[in-house]
């Protein structure tokens, strides 16, 4: 049984979603432009042929000779019917559930089946706590970050733990839906996307890189640079990060201690 209190992390509402576990991020071009380029040509394949469940094979046909097959990691699926889901584009789900096509659910045609679909639940869902999936569920307002930075638990936790930290206290969930703490909070998690020292490198995937059929996290080699690990490790293996010397280092770190001050000032300014 689903308690009341849940909060469903896939289709929070507010104009986001998250389609992490139906390997949207897994194709070997996961950028933004690429994928909505992706989903926007499924969407309208869908509605163009599927007018009921013997148009399916018609439809993956299609999928199969005009996407880009190439994937990060082999061993994870990348569903085909993942498209948008709303008129604006502003969330993704299935194309095969239910509320897509007046109450029919095709969901068991799919390669995981409607049973994993319906009842699977990603590490997120058991690690952040409540009061740090909220406040994530407000500060972010797009399909696209929001799945980068809901699936990285690492970086969630570093966030909202190294604030609690600063401020002596977890800010209640309501303090980031508006204001000065969510978009500094907003800033800090788009390093996701404007990170100086994000690797290039096509197997990367925030804190994992892939080699066909399995993957490994990604350490940060701070002997080379004649240094112990950062403070901040755990957050700079989340952005992917890739340094050159030591200099880099430091201006990073810097980087990440400035959001946290900037946290600090606004949230004691407003407890004045």
């Amino acid at each position: 049984m689903i308690p009341g209190d849940f909060i469903h992390l896939c289709q929070p509402g507010e104009g986001k979603s998250c389609g992490a576990c139906c390997g949207l991020y897994n194709y070997a071009d996961s950028s933004e432009a690429s994928l909505v380029c992706r989903l926007r040509k499924r969407t309208r394949l869908f509605k163009n042929i599927v007018q009921g469940r013997e148009d399916l094979p018609t439809y993956v046909a299609r999928v199969v000779e005009t996407e880009d097959p190439a994937k990060r990691y082999e061993v994870i699926y990348c569903c085909e019917y993942l498209g948008f889901i709303d008129a604006e584009e502003q969330k993704v789900g299935c194309l095969l559930h239910p509320c897509q096509n007046g109450g029919e659910d095709w969901r068991d045609i799919s390669f995981y089946g409607k049973e994993l679909c319906d009842g699977h639940f990603c590490p997120s869902y058991h690690y952040l706590s409540r009061k740090e999936s909220l406040a994530l569920v407000h500060i972010i307002k797009d399909w696209y970050l929001y799945g980068l930075c809901v699936t990285d638990i690492d970086l969630v936790k570093g966030w909202f733990r190294l604030v609690a930290d600063r401020v002596h206290e977890m800010p209640g969930e309501r303090r980031f839906a508006e204001g000065a703490l969510k978009d500094i909070s907003l800033r800090f998690f788009s390093l996701k996307l404007t990170w100086p020292y994000r690797s290039r490198e096509t197997n990367r995937l925030g804190k994992y890189y892939f080699d066909g059929s399995q993957y490994m996290i990604k350490p940060i080699d701070y002997t080379v640079f004649g240094c112990g690990p950062s403070r901040f490790d755990k957050i700079f293996q989340s952005l992917a990060s890739e340094f050159q010397c030591g200099e880099e280092i430091r201006h990073a770190e810097t980087l990440i201690q400035e959001y946290i001050d900037d946290f600090a000032s606004e949230y004691e300014r407003s407890a004045r």
